[in-house]
Parts: structure tokens; C-alpha cells; sequence
């Protein structure tokens, strides 16, 4: 015999119903079946509002009825021939009458007794079952129903009882001894106290009689029947590259499900596991796919990690002092009273010390029980010996199960390190003396991010998911998304990055997608995109959460500039080609660095200075092996050289400065540029990098713009000034030609003294031939004394510059 359980999503509508319907029917052909129901979907939970809505004395509860019965009248229309209506309508009828004589009864009490709640909340599974039972008997007429309060008999624990197996394991297989039915149909979660009171066997208690009824008849096979292709290696809701589990063992299947794994009901194994009769875990609506085969030898496969589950609304309760210290007796008054309170216990840890004892219980209990364990120990408490209970809320567990952990080193370690890598702060620790599972407590808000964190060090190959913000979709902006666009696949396969744009912003709209904004119409929809504001920017990024998180900051602006430090304290890494924030103040910059380390969020800029070139990072690798910079030399402006390189007699220098705005090698306003300040910027953030401390007016800018040109306000002034003192550009010009010199923005660094400026640079330099819109820079250090080492190319361009910003991408993908 099998037996299959159908759950709320099976029996959901007539259209599941159906298809329900043809599974049994065609797994009758072959074995003699009973198939267990579950109510209605969503019915259960309207008939314990309407228990509640009556007895807190609102009428409304008679409007909940009335829902009740309609659902099931139009399932009874569209599964059953009118022909053979009259009876089960009849039946329905008298539930509901029943149903609601129960209800009347609770709104002039202004009481719902457990018992009473008891009888409410079975009506879901007695209703769906008598209407599926009569349609299935149109397809399989070999098919009966069967009252399972007449076979599965209890205590009288209302809301949860305790089944009797010895009476009901006799009565299932009298029952079934007699029966010559090819089907017979069940009612799930409800059964009967042995004086004959309706009682009910927990939330999830559909499979729990499934189970019962499967080991009465030691079937060959217990088949659950819900709306996923069996238990998942985390929930599939949360974690989208959560994977089926094929097969698992009823041990770690057990931890799966009372950590969470909704798709199981917990005390379900324990009836079948003794005679070892297998589970299966099937879609309804999927009927092909394999599912999840639950046995005592699963297949063993690489991964000593079979799934990660957790729990919700979870409080941590603490009780600690120096009064529990090798007192015996201590960790049995805890646990009896709160077992006296009717609280279970789902989590417990224990330090060594025996100082203190740390137990995780649900939310909903933790005042009650906070208040019970102080009365307990309110005389070790007066005198200061122990300390009343402490209560921290909304928190989760979340578990790390796999029978064959205990083979494996290092799985607590990586556990560890992948949560902290992303910020998430674990608040307790507990891992069985089976090490068959690994629990953390964190809080509530991080359990999205732990549970893909974990799973894709666990399950995906090691593929790291990068989640970009990006600020500044302009030249550069542009180049970046189109080359992630280009390289996407690329990454995924070859260096197991799968990188993702959650958001981008221009300086007018900005647009969110948790999925992943579509790179092949990004234009489109950040046009479609709400209206741009920074703190709505920040907030939206710091509430999704999400690991390995990045802010890109493709922008010259000031207030963006200002925001790092909010970002990186919630382990945000930053990324930025904006030389702002490490040329501003030096506190602040330090500040950011600080924050980086703190709080294990990468801060890289290693576009601040020569766009694509390798600049900072050769400079970082030099410093972190000993060697000590104490000379540097550069032409950091690849637009500056842009302009001189091209400034000639034909060529007037206002038309270059121009030209150089059209093919993006200046700033949005080019006087930042050919002031000096850009270039001033990027030696000091190469002089902070090498160690040292300065700030932006220590740097002396010796700048070849007259002062009029530097006191515009404007672009449209600045070139009107350029045109007018083209003399004085001309004459720069002729005196570099005289000297058999040319002109180079140089920026230079030694005995703790910068400066930058226009130079004249002689033909024997190694400035000279610098052409286009390259950068070079020497580095003068310990290691490189006579000979500098020298770094040289394009240091200015969209696509360089892009290019450098999706490098530092690229090494936060491979920390």
C-alpha cells in the first residue's frame, strides 16, 4: 500500500483539485492508496479568525462563515455533476450548521475554550475531504471516505495531542483488513480524544496523519504531495538558486524541518522511521520531477551540506551570574519552568563557565517567559547573584544541516567567515553532539543575506554574486554598463562572478529591481525611473540588504562624494572613480579607510588616479611588501596632456580645451582641470597612499591660467575667457618651442613637500614623448633608488576610466 498526502496548495481550487484527482487516480491503477487532505487553502486560517472574531463578540465572524461556505459550494459546482450534488451539498450544509451553532455558542460566551477551538479548526480538513472524496469517486469508484477520528485516537491535549499509537495502530489496520476499497480517503490534521472529542495534531498535522496511517500499514512508501519539487537546499522564496535535494536521510530531513523547512511537518518521520518506510516529497504540479526521496541510506554525495534552513521571529533569553556558577540545579528550575509555561525551547547554548545559559524560544513567548524565570529565581536575583533574565527580539536561527558534517573540518570556520565577511553578526552558537547541525542566532534583517550568503559558498560552486549601485550613468556610467553587459557571461563562467545592477541613478531619476535591472534596455526604464534622491538612494540600498554588496560612484559631485561613510559602516563597498572624498580632509579620509577595515567593506578608487593604469594598486602592493616611497614625479592629467599635446599655432588652445570636453578627458567643468586642483588632487591621494599625511593646501599649485579665467563662474565665461587670453596661451606655447622644450602639467612629491605645475620639459626627459592623453608616474622608493618605477599609459577616456572602475569591481569579486 501507498499512502500520499495532498496539502492546502494541492486542495487549493478545483482547478488543483484535479489534478490531484488524476494523480491518485492513476497511482490506483497499480496499488491500493490512502490519500490523506488537507483543508482548503487559507481555510483553516479563516476558521480560527472566526473562532477568535466570536469570542472577542463581533458579529463579523457569521461574514467568515459565509466565505467559508461559499468556497466550498463553488468547489462542489465546478468538481461534481449536478446530478450528484444533493447529498454532499446536504452534508456541507449540516458542517456548516454545526460550524456555525459552535461559533454562536463562543460570541455569547465571549469565550473560545481550546476544546471548542479544537473542533473549529478541524471543519477545514472534514469539509475539503467529503467533496474530494465524492469527486474522486466520478474517476475511481473503488473509492470510499474515512473519518479519521474514527481510527486516530489521542489525549485530550487540545491544539496539540498526543496520539495513542497502540489503540491506533490497531484500529487503522482492523480497518484496513476489511476494507476492499482500491482508494480510501482521508481527512488530515484531525483525530479524536479516546471520550470521543474532536482534537487536532499541530499546524502541518495533514502529514503527521499521513505518517500515522503509513506506519499502522507499514506502507512500502509515504508520498507527500505540495507545491515545490521536494525540500530545497534553502527556501526557494528567499534564495532563488536554492537547488532540489534529491536524496536525504530522515535524521538530517528532521533537522531540515524543525529548523524551518515548512515543507515537511516535523513530527511526521518519527511514526515511519522505525519500520523505515521512505518518504517522498512531490509537486502536485509538477508530477514528473523527481523530488526528494527521505531513507536511511541517501546517496552520499561531495557536499557534506545537505541544506540550510532557519527559523523566524526568534527571542534570546539570558540568564547569567556568578550565583549559577556550580550550582547544581540552576539549568533544571530554567527549563522546568518554562516547560511548566507551555514554552518550547528551540535553542539552548551554555557557557563553559557555567556563568551563563542562553535559549532561544519564538517572539511571542519571551514576556511570559521572561517573567517566570525571573519569579523563579527573584531570591538569587535580590541578592545580586544572578541577573534578571535579559530578552533580545527579532532574531533568527539559521542552520547549517548535513549528516556527514562531522567527517568534514572547517565547516563551523567557513560558516563563520562567509557570515562575518558580509557583516552579519552572529549573537549565539550551538551545534549538536551529532554535529549533524550548525546554528547561528543572528538578526532578523540579515537573514536574507546569510541565507544566499551561505549558499553560494556551499551550493554554487563558489560563484560569487556582486550586487552593483551604481550613481552616474553618463560617458562613463555608460562604457561601465555596457561592459558589464559584455563580460557578464564571461565572469560567470570563468572567474565564478555573477555580477547584477540593482540600481542606478542619474542626476534626475533613479530605478531599484531586487532581480537585477535588465542590461538590454537600462536606458528605458532609468527614464521610467522614480525622481533622484540621494537619501531615498541610501536608504533603499542599506533596507534590501543584500550580500557583497557595492556602491559604484561614477560622479564628480560633492554630496556623493559626503556618503561613503554611510555605505561602508553597513558593509557596503565602495567603489568610485570621484577623487573627492580621499583628497577632501584628512580625518575624513582615514575615517573611510577605517570604516572599510571595521567593517570588512572593500573601499577602492583605483580610478582617482590614471583612470585604467595600475597606479594605486602597484603603489599598495609596494607599501604592504616594506618599500618605502620617498620621490614621486607624474603628468597625472591625461586631459592636460590631451591639450598640450595638441595646442600648437594652427590649433588655438580654447579649440583643444573644447575637443577635450568632447571626447570626455576633462571634468564636466574643465576648470577643474586646467586649474590644477584635479591633478593636485591626484598627487595627494598618491602621497596618502604612500603613508603620508597632508592635506590639499599643503600642496603648492603653481597654475598658468590667468586670474580672470579662474574667476569665472561658469562654463559658457570660462572659454570666453580662454579666447581672450589666447596671448598668453600663445606665448607659453612659443616659449616651450624656443627652449626645444614641451609643455607638461607635472606633479611632483619629496622631503614631504608636493607641488604641481606647467614645466618645461627638455627633449632628454622621460616626459617628453608622453603623448595623447597618457599618464606616467615614478615612483622613487627604497627598493627603486637610481632607476624609478615607472607606470605609463592612457589616463583619461570613458572607456579607460570604465574600465578601471570595473577592475576594482572585479577585485571585490575575488577577495
Amino acid at each position: 500500500m501507498i499512502v500520499l498526502k495532498f496539502g492546502g496548495t494541492s486542495v487549493a481550487n478545483a482547478t488543483n483539485i484535479s489534478k490531484t484527482i488524476a494523480i491518485v487516480t492513476n497511482k490506483s491503477k497499480e496499488d491500493k492508496l490512502a490519500v490523506v487532505v488537507s483543508a482548503f487553502s487559507g481555510v483553516t486560517d479563516l476558521l480560527i479568525l472566526a473562532g477568535k472574531t466570536a469570542a472577542a463578540k463581533d458579529k463579523n465572524y457569521k461574514e467568515i462563515i459565509s466565505q467559508i461556505d461559499q468556497k466550498h459550494k463553488e468547489a462542489i459546482d465546478e468538481l461534481i455533476p449536478l446530478s450528484e450534488q444533493s447529498d454532499i451539498i446536504n452534508t456541507i450544509n449540516g458542517d456548516i450548521n454545526l460550524l456555525k451553532t459552535l461559533l454562536d455558542g463562543c460570541y455569547l460566551l465571549g469565550e473560545l475554550s481550546n476544546r471548542t477551538a479544537d473542533i473549529v479548526a478541524g471543519f477545514g480538513e472534514l469539509l475539503s475531504s467529503q467533496i474530494i472524496a465524492v469527486a474522486l469517486k466520478q474517476k475511481v469508484s473503488s473509492s470510499v471516505f474515512k473519518d479519521s477520528r474514527e481510527v486516530i485516537k489521542t489525549n485530550s491535549n487540545f491544539g496539540k495531542a498526543s496520539v495513542d499509537f497502540d489503540i491506533t495502530n490497531k484500529l487503522i489496520a482492523d480497518y484496513f483488513k476489511s476494507n476492499t476499497n482500491q482508494v480510501v480517503l482521508f481527512p488530515g490534521f484531525i483525530a479524536s480524544s479516546l471520550d470521543g472529542n474532536t482534537t487536532t495534531l499541530g499546524r502541518g498535522g495533514s502529514d503527521y496523519t499521513a505518517a500515522i496511517i503509513a506506519a499502522a500499514v507499514n506502507a512500502s512508501v509515504l508520498e507527500i504531495w505540495t507545491d515545490v519539487n521536494g525540500m530545497f537546499t534553502a527556501n526557494p522564496r528567499i534564495v532563488k538558486q536554492a537547488q532540489p535535494i534529491a536524496t536525504i536521510s530522515y535524521q538530517e530531513a528532521m533537522e531540515l524541518s524543525h529548523f524551518g523547512a515548512k515543507v515537511l511537518y516535523p513530527p511526521t518521520i518519527q511514526p515511519v522511521l522505525k519500520d523505515s518506510i521512505p518518504i517522498f516529497i512531490k509537486n502536485t504540479f509538477e508530477p514528473e520531477a523527481y523530488g526528494t526521496l527521505i531513507s536511511h541510506n541517501p546517496n552520499a554525495g561531495s557536499n557534506p551540506i545537505k541544506g540550510i534552513s532557519h527559523i523566524d521571529n526568534i527571542a534570546l533569553l539570558t540568564l547569567e551570574g556568578s550565583g549559577m556558577i556550580g550550582v547544581a540545579g540552576s539549568s533544571k528550575r530554567l527549563f522546568e519552568v518554562l516547560s511548566q509555561e507551555n514554552i518550547n525551547v528551540i535553542f539552548i547554548t551554555q557557557a563553559s563557565s557555567e556563568h551563563s545559559i542562553c535559549i532561544g524560544i519564538l517572539n511571542a513567548d519571551a514576556e511570559k517567559a521572561k517573567a517566570a524565570i525571573d519569579k523563579t529565581f527573584e531570591i538569587e536575583i535580590a541578592q545580586n547573584r544572578v541577573d534578571p533574565c535579559i530578552v533580545e527580539k527579532d532574531l533568527c536561527i539559521v542552520a547549517l544541516v548535513g549528516e556527514s558534517m562531522k567527517n568534514h573540518q572547517g565547516i563551523s570556520g567557513k560558516m563563520f567567515s562567509t557570515l562575518g565577511k558580509n557583516n552579519v553578526n552572529i549573537r549565539a552558537i550551538a551545534q549538536g553532539a551529532s554535529e549533524r547541525n550548525i546554528s547561528v542566532v543572528i538578526n532578523e534583517k540579515d537573514v536574507k543575506k546569510a541565507l544566499n550568503t551561505l549558499h553560494e559558498r556551499f551550493f554554487e560552486d563558489n560563484t560569487k554574486q556582486l550586487n552593483l549601485f551604481v550613481m552616474g550613468v553618463g560617458n562613463v556610467g555608460e562604457k561601465f554598463i555596457d561592459q558589464i553587459h559584455q563580460q557578464k557571461k564571461f565572469l560567470k563562467e570563468h572567474l565564478k562572478i555573477n555580477l547584477r545592477v540593482i540600481a542606478m541613478a542619474n542626476s534626475r531619476k533613479m530605478v531599484f529591481d531586487e532581480d537585477g535591472i535588465s542590461l538590454n534596455d537600462w536606458k528605458a526604464k532609468i527614464d521610467q525611473g522614480e525622481t533622484a534622491n540621494v537619501n531615498s538612494f541610501i536608504k533603499k540600498v542599506i533596507d534590501l540588504n543584500l550580500r557583497n554588496s557595492i556602491f559604484v560612484d561614477i560622479t564628480a559631485n560633492y554630496d556623493v562624494a559626503n556618503i561613503y561613510d554611510q555605505f561602508l559602516s553597513q558593509n557596503v563597498a565602495v567603489v568610485t572613480c570621484n577623487k573627492i572624498a580621499c583628497s577632501s580632509e584628512y580625518d575624513n579620509y582615514k575615517n573611510l579607510k577605517n570604516l572599510s577595515r571595521k567593517y570588512n567593506a572593500p573601499f577602492l578608487f583605483e580610478t582617482n588616479v590614471g583612470a585604467g593604469l595600475p597606479i594605486i594598486d602597484t603603489l599598495k602592493h609596494l607599501i604592504a611588501s616594506g618599500d618605502k616611497v620617498n620621490r614621486i614625479n607624474a603628468v597625472l592629467s591625461g586631459s592636460l596632456n590631451f591639450i598640450f599635446n595638441n595646442f600648437s599655432e594652427t590649433y588655438n588652445f580654447h579649440d583643444v580645451v573644447k575637443e577635450a570636453g568632447v571626447q570626455g578627458f576633462t571634468e564636466p567643468d574643465p576648470k577643474i582641470d586646467l586649474s590644477g586642483v584635479d591633478v593636485a588632487r591626484k598627487i595627494l591621494i598618491l602621497i596618502r597612499e604612500s603613508g603620508y599625511e597632508m592635506e590639499m593646501e599643503d600642496i603648492v599649485n603653481n597654475s598658468f591660467l590667468p586670474k580672470e579665467c579662474m574667476e569665472t563662474t561658469n562654463n559658457e565665461d570660462f572659454f570666453k575667457s580662454l579666447t581672450k587670453h589666447a596671448g598668453h596661451f600663445d606665448k607659453l606655447l612659443a616659449e616651450a618651442k624656443a627652449k626645444d622644450s614641451r609643455l607638461k602639467f607635472v606633479a611632483s612629491f619629496e622631503n614631504g613637500k608636493a607641488s604641481v605645475g606647467l614645466q618645461f620639459i627638455p627633449s632628454d626627459s622621460p616626459f617628453y614623448n608622453l603623448e595623447g592623453k597618457d599618464n606616467i608616474v615614478q615612483f622613487y622608493t627604497d627598493r627603486y633608488i637610481d632607476q624609478p618605477l615607472l607606470i605609463k599609459g592612457a589616463g583619461a577616456g570613458a572607456a579607460v576610466t570604465a574600465s578601471g572602475i570595473f577592475a576594482d569591481v572585479i577585485r571585490i569579486g575575488n577577495v
